[in-house]
């Protein structure tokens, strides 16, 4: 399997730090109310939950990032996110990502090389504890999304990504909440919150690769 130099890059990356939280919270909503402190760390009941970040090059080695738009049947309706779930009993937290990329969008894990993972993010709304799995393909996969879960499969480049003007700030009125969110305007649905945070840590370590 031939792919691109960014996995070769995190695949000998040196044992240091990643990114982490510092980068997650580069695009984290924050409350208006000084007040409100949202939890973030993991709950004793939190339950294991894994997404897959699944990148490719077209044909001029530009990396694509894919994402799912959710449908307004399940949780999280409506909103941008990676293909992922919920670990089930005897897999691992990689299985349940590579397992769910396929049921979301058709995606089988032999097209599918895993790099390394990304720093956990806990979700208090859901109580998860969310680990993202940096995954590379060949070339843009055929992508079959699942009616009863994802309205649509897109790409992104990393280079739009990349691109500060690409994010915006606005005041939002959430259920129970105002907050000041952060987001990137690059479809025609925001892509904020945990999806949002996951994304920046990988745009940071994309950066370093860039820097060589």
């Amino acid at each position: 399997m031939s792919l691109h130099p960014f996995y070769d890059f995190l695949i000998k990356r040196p044992e240091v730090p990643l990114p982490g939280r510092k980068a997650q919270l580069k695009m984290s909503p924050e409350p208006l109310d000084p007040d409100v402190v949202l939890p973030t760390e993991k709950s004793n009941t939190a339950h294991p939950s894994s997404v897959l970040v699944p990148l490719f090059p077209d044909r001029y080695q530009k990396l694509h990032v894919i994402l799912t738009l959710r449908t307004d049947n399940i949780p999280h309706a409506g909103q941008i996110s990676f293909p992922g779930g919920r670990n089930e009993a005897k897999e691992s937290l990689e299985e349940t990502a590579l397992r769910e990329t396929k049921e979301e969008i058709g995606v089988k894990s032999n097209q599918i090389k895993l790099a390394c993972r990304m720093t956990p993010l806990y979700l208090y709304k859901t109580d998860n504890q969310i680990t993202p799995f940096i995954g590379f393909l060949e070339k843009k996969p055929a992508l079959k999304p699942n009616p009863l879960e994802v309205e649509e499969a897109f790409a992104i480049s990393m280079d739009d990504l990349l691109d500060e003007n690409s994010i915006k700030k606005e005041k939002w009125d959430l259920p129970h909440i105002s907050m000041i969110v952060p987001y990137w305007d690059i479809h025609r649905v925001p892509l904020w919150g945990a999806t949002a945070m996951m994304m920046n840590e990988l745009v940071e370590l994309y950066r370093e690769f860039l820097k060589g």
